[in-house]
């Protein structure tokens, strides 16, 4: 929770917490009529009305009440002994400022730090020295990890040619336009017929394929179509002679 957030209903004040401090620092508010317990208690009440506990909050609101605390008690002596301290009210109070100001200070720099630290979360570097004993090594006390015939046999597998992959189970599609071509023709030989029983049980390549020879037996006037209406079946027949009329439809 954030101290802007924490709302006071005191005797002398009614506000958020940080406009307090702000009045106390500039004498406006009497620092002796604010009674500090009350606004611990408050405090406490917020925290278990949220049931979360914020470090960082928790100990600026300790900081700050520990120096309201130590300028309050400063206030409270009396004026014979004021002389005996370090320092008056008003020093209290540009100490207590100068306070805030560095905990603001070192809020922003550990903020700095946990955002450098997250964003080399994936680098760590070594800062300590090597061990005495790695050091200096020579080679005689040197040993191999691995065996030298073990990486050699390891180096040369690499350098040799996989075995080609055998793809002779993979069955691949040939159709030509001519087969097609001869396909239909002996169809129309039959008489009419439907364009699904031209390619029954056909894969998707042939299908294509026939339909382009259907276009081309078309183009050159040997069938025609017909198709009651979009998306039914269509019959493919001879196409009619020049002294017949022609029916055809799309």
């Amino acid at each position: 929770m954030r101290l802007i957030d924490l709302e006071l209903d005191l005797d002398v004040f009614a506000g958020p917490f940080d406009l307090l401090l702000t009045l106390i620092l500039r004498e406006e508010v009497d620092l002796l009529e604010v009674d500090l317990a009350d606004i611990v208690i408050t405090y406490i009440d917020h925290l278990e009305r949220r049931g979360e506990l914020d470090l960082e909050a928790a100990t600026e609101f300790l900081v700050l009440i520990a120096a309201l605390l130590e300028l309050k008690s400063r206030l409270m002596l009396p004026h014979a002994e004021l002389d005996d301290m370090e320092l008056d009210p008003g020093e209290a109070a540009e100490e207590l400022l100068a306070r805030l100001l560095d905990a603001h200070r070192y809020r922003g720099v550990a903020t700095y730090l946990a955002e450098r630290l997250a964003a080399e979360s994936g680098h760590r570097f070594r800062s300590a020295p090597l061990p005495a004993s790695v050091r200096r090594a020579s080679l005689d006390e040197a040993s191999a990890v691995y065996d030298p015939t073990m990486l050699a046999a390891a180096i040369g597998g690499l350098l040799r040619m996989p075995e080609p992959v055998d793809v002779r189970h993979i069955s691949v599609p040939r159709v030509n336009v001519a087969e097609r071509l001869a396909h239909l023709r002996a169809l129309l030989r039959r008489g009419s017929f439907s364009f699904e029983d031209a390619v029954e049980r056909a894969d998707r390549v042939t299908v294509a394929v026939t339909l382009f020879a259907l276009l081309e037996l078309y183009k050159q006037g040997e069938l025609t179509w017909t198709q009651a209406e979009p998306f039914a079946e269509i019959q493919i027949a001879a196409r009619a002679p020049a002294n017949q009329p022609e029916q055809m439809s799309a």
